[in-house]
């Protein structure tokens, strides 16, 4: 039987906080830096990264989303760019 647009046991998958996580992760990582702008920009975009990234894997480990991919990428690109963050906050102070 073909799947129909009006089916509501077709549901769309939640894909929006992996995509998000992503985006997010790419903007910290570059902002991470610089110093100025990674303590003000750049810590809380990561941490925003990381958290929609673990939340997009949860939501494919349930089966509710399709992209684990982009969402482990953001969640470890956010990590890394609150360490480098962190390095840079630590060697300049």
């Amino acid at each position: 039987m073909p799947h129909q647009a009006d089916d509501p046991g077709g549901a769309t998958p939640r894909n929006r906080p992996g995509d998000t996580s992503l985006t997010l992760g790419v903007v910290a990582l570059m902002g991470s830096f610089i110093p100025v702008i990674g303590d003000f920009a750049a810590a809380p975009l990561g941490i925003l990264a990381l958290l929609l990234g673990v939340l997009g894997v949860w939501n494919n480990e349930r089966g509710l989303a399709t992209n684990f991919g982009p969402s482990l990428i953001g969640a470890t690109l956010g990590a890394m760019a609150l360490f480098i963050v962190l390095f840079m906050f630590a060697v300049t102070r």
